[in-house]
């Protein structure tokens, strides 16, 4: 009885959170969109023929909607927080979730593959489509293969037993450093970079030269993608379990803790 309860809570939660959303396509009206918990959702199969001319299949085996078309090979799996495009990852935050038999995906990522933009007017709570005509890029054509393949290993070897989630996390302090006066300004540079010692351990025990996981790469391509855990500027990470140095807690603003990392700016 007590399993029916909460089963029952689960879905009036998940059904009090969710409701119709505005949202326009070069002005039109689209039908169908979705607010679930603050994030605009569409359903994929017609947001998709609506900006190009698109074959959508579902690949049940894997539980993935997968939309092809002209220089366009992208794959929105239920329960990621991401899309796949040309080799690409979108990252959101959001699952793609199935909503009466339809794939459902977080507006902006979606948008982006057809080289779409967003923009959300708050008066109406509307989130207004452009469509664009740029094809979007593969990630041979997108991402600079050197910084890639760095960042990917620093992933790696700092965060390997870490989720998704905190590999991006150790991605962003890496490239936030190169946007930074305090650092180099290369992905090399700042994971090699020696000023005051060694900034990153697995460049003294020679981690970072171990293969890179398949998910070390698609965090390093989220990264790339110029996704952002935080708005503050994370720019240092230590394991407080291990870690013998005091500076960073003593000089620096902590940011937040994602699995066993503890995030300053």
């Amino acid at each position: 009885m007590k399993r029916i309860i909460i089963f029952f809570l689960f879905v009036f939660s998940v059904f009090r959170l969710t409701y119709a959303a505005n949202v326009s396509v070069d002005g039109i009206e689209f039908d169908g969109a979705k607010l679930i918990d603050s994030v605009t959702y569409v359903p994929l199969r017609s947001f998709s023929e609506g900006l190009s001319s698109v074959d959508v299949d579902w690949d049940g085996e894997n539980r993935a909607a997968e939309v092809t078309g002209e220089n366009l090979s992208l794959t929105a799996r239920i329960g990621d927080s991401f899309i796949k495009c040309n080799d690409r990852f979108l990252y959101s935050g959001k699952q793609n979730i199935i909503i009466d038999g339809s794939t459902f995906v977080p507006i902006r990522a979606l948008a982006k593959t057809f080289g779409a933009t967003v923009v959300w007017d708050n008066a109406t709570r509307t989130a207004h489509v452009t469509s664009g005509a740029e094809a979007f890029k593969s990630a041979d054509e997108f991402y600079n293969a050197t910084d890639l393949y760095w960042l990917s290993k620093i992933i790696n070897a700092e965060s390997g037993g870490e989720s998704l989630v905190g590999k991006i996390a150790v991605g962003n302090v890496v490239l936030n450093r190169v946007k930074s006066n305090e650092f180099p300004n290369s992905v090399y540079d700042v994971i090699f970079d020696k000023k005051g010692g060694v900034q990153f351990t697995p460049v003294a025990n020679g981690s970072i030269y171990k293969e890179a996981s398949e998910e070390s790469i698609m965090a390093a391509k989220i990264c790339l993608e110029d996704y952002k855990l935080s708005n503050k500027n994370i720019l240092f990470f230590l394991n407080p379990a291990i870690s013998t140095s005091t500076w960073v807690p003593d000089n620096r603003d902590f940011v937040m803790t994602i699995g066993r990392h503890d995030f300053y700016a």
